[in-house]
């Protein structure tokens, strides 16, 4: 629905579908919740798969689905070209691996941020690995459109640890809480103490008039909290309310779940419900170009989606060096990145309550 009002920042509220819908820069933001079981011996689930569609599977039977995963759960080898993907993994880890050589494994807030560019294969698989508890999983996937000038740039892959992740939080005059976990931008009230990570250097974000925002935001039940206004003239913002039972943005009452688009210019107060609320906001400038997509090519025209399946074809975007099409990366439950050419890293062990 949109809202009437002359005066009010709310522009339009909608519910919640799969994929969840986006403004420009944004394509689209996926959000997977899922209630996976107790663990098998490999990594699967320990429960019949009867019923399902196995390579297909987004039934949600029971709580969860296997997605394109035949033992384990997740997406094996597929391509990308022309947008990049930021996937915010609040429960359960992901197993990763690309054709420029990296593999990751990552989780409890971690952020990964890829840039496809000019192609790029890569697999994302969720190893169930706890097999006397449930293996909960929660994550966030966004797709960043990039523009025409940077659709060919060389593929970036790039890891935000949970610790490194700003993380601010205020409190109302009744010391109800609101945090914020700031992946892209800079929250503007939170002064110099935050340094902003640094996004891939090719992409929109990387611009600083491209006024590029992804924050998750958790609001104690009743507390209030003014979201800053955008830096940019020309920025679009959408706030995603996916837990919680009601908000009231500038006044308007708004029920979870609901994408609710709200203007950019000016500060915004939030006053959260009864219960823990919590909120995905996506917010730029949009890049207003022509978009043509085909699955998981996103380009400007036609002939350049045709020439992406054709290049894709013959190259197979650097070719799949893995003995696996479905890679996971063993037992151990330890957080690491290898990056192309081999530098690694191994974050400091997170709590296991840390989420974006």
């Amino acid at each position: 629905m949109s809202s009437n009002a002359a005066n009010t920042p709310v522009l339009q509220v909608k519910s919640l579908g799969f994929p969840w819908e986006t403004l420009d820069p944004f394509l689209f933001c996926a959000y997977h919740d899922d209630a996976y079981p107790q663990a098998n011996a490999d990594m699967g689930p320990a429960a019949s798969l009867a019923g399902r569609t196995i390579g297909q599977d987004f039934s949600r039977k029971d709580g969860w689905s296997m997605y394109h995963g035949e033992k384990v759960p997740g997406f094996p080898p597929h391509p990308h070209r022309g947008f990049e993907t930021v996937t915010i993994v609040r429960k359960g880890l992901i197993d990763h691996s690309d054709s420029l050589g990296a593999t990751a494994r990552f989780g409890g807030g971690d952020v990964q941020w890829l840039t496809a560019g000019k192609g790029i294969v890569h697999a994302e698989m969720f190893p169930l690995l706890d097999e006397k508890n449930d293996n909960p999983l929660e994550l966030f996937q966004i797709w960043l459109n990039l523009p025409a000038a940077a659709k060919m740039s060389e593929p970036h892959f790039t890891m935000f640890w949970s610790h490194d992740i700003p993380r601010v939080t205020a409190t109302d005059d009744q010391g109800r809480s609101t945090e914020v976990a700031v992946i892209a931008g800079r929250l503007q009230d939170a002064g110099a103490a935050m340094n902003p990570l640094a996004p891939p250097p090719d992409s929109w974000a990387a611009r600083p008039d491209a006024d590029v925002a992804i924050w998750t935001l958790r609001m104690a039940p009743g507390a209030r909290w003014a979201l800053p206004a955008a830096v940019s003239a020309g920025t679009r913002r959408q706030l995603y309310f996916f837990k919680g039972d009601s908000v009231q943005i500038a006044g308007q009452a708004i029920s979870s779940p609901s994408a609710i688009e709200i203007r950019a210019d000016a500060a915004v107060e939030l006053i959260n419900g009864e219960v823990e609320g919590e909120f995905l906001l996506l917010q730029g400038k949009p890049i207003a170009e022509p978009v043509a997509q085909y699955g998981p090519f996103v380009m400007n025209t036609q002939a350049e989606i045709a020439q992406a399946m054709a290049d894709y074809r013959r190259t197979q975007f650097g070719g799949w060096s893995f003995d696996s099409e479905t890679p996971v990366h063993g037992r151990d439950p330890a957080r690491f990145a290898v990056h192309p050419g081999g530098r690694e890293e191994r974050p400091a062990e997170m709590p296991a309550s840390s989420r974006a």
